[in-house]
This record gives structure tokens, C-alpha cells and sequence, in this order.
């Protein structure tokens, strides 16, 4: 990918839309993971929180985000999927490395969960964007 491509595709007001309403997506993921890790499993809280969000994400960019797309909505929505799916495993391998491996390496022990589930959500922004760009909402 040249420079000037990833400027364009970066520098707009639909990729800082994006992060606005993927920024409400994620306290929302974030969020309700604390709130199911209180009756299952950190691993299983991370995907269905992952769906909570993910959910808000979609309605959040069809709204607000990608409002000229053209896609029919089942298009739409199984594009979505299919990229979140993605997105999911990216989340979940990064946040189960860094809280269960790296970060103990490290020696934090202070809110290994959390900041482990941050970064886990922050990865697939970029490439998440490209796709719903591309894919889901084009």
C-alpha cells in the first residue's frame, strides 16, 4: 500500500467518524465484559462482550459512519460478521497473550484483565475500518 493511500483512507472525516462511533462500540465491549465476568469465564466474557459490541458498532456505522452505502442490508450485515469475525480472534489472541503470558512476564499484576482487553480491542481498528469500508458498507 503506498503512503498516499493510507493518508486518504486515514485522514477523513469518515475514518474519524469511524473511530467516534468505534470508540462508543468499544467502552460498550469493555464495559460489558466486566459486567459478564462477574458470572463467566474471562475467555467467554471477551466474546460475548465482542458481540455486545459489536452489535453497537454496526448500528453506530450504518447510522452515523458509512451513511452513503448502497450495500443491501443481509450484504451488509454478513460482510460485518465475516470481518468481525476476524477482528474477534485478533481481540481474543491479543488480549489472552498479553493477560496470561505477557504482561505476568513483565511483572504488572495490577489490572493485567483490563489493560490485556484494552489493547485486545485496539488492534483490528485499522484493518476493521478498511473492511467495513470495502466490504460491508461500500
Amino acid at each position: 500500500m503506498t503512503r498516499n493511500f493510507l493518508t486518504n483512507q486515514y485522514a477523513s472525516r469518515q475514518f474519524l467518524a469511524f473511530l467516534v462511533t468505534g470508540g462508543i462500540a468499544a467502552l460498550t465491549n469493555f464495559g460489558s465484559r466486566l459486567a459478564y465476568n462477574q458470572w463467566m469465564s474471562y475467555s467467554s466474557a471477551i466474546i460475548l462482550a465482542y458481540i455486545t459490541g459489536m452489535i453497537v458498532a454496526y448500528l453506530l456505522a450504518r447510522m452515523f459512519v458509512f451513511t452513503s452505502s448502497r450495500q443491501p442490508l443481509s450484504h451488509s450485515v454478513l460482510f460485518f460478521l465475516l470481518i468481525n469475525l476476524l477482528a474477534v480472534t485478533q481481540t481474543w489472541l491479543v488480549s489472552m497473550l498479553l493477560a496470561y503470558q505477557l504482561l505476568p512476564a513483565l511483572g504488572i499484576q495490577t489490572l493485567v484483565p483490563e489493560i490485556a482487553h484494552a489493547v485486545g480491542i485496539v488492534v483490528p481498528v485499522f484493518t476493521s475500518y478498511l473492511g467495513h469500508k470495502y466490504w460491508s458498507f461500500r
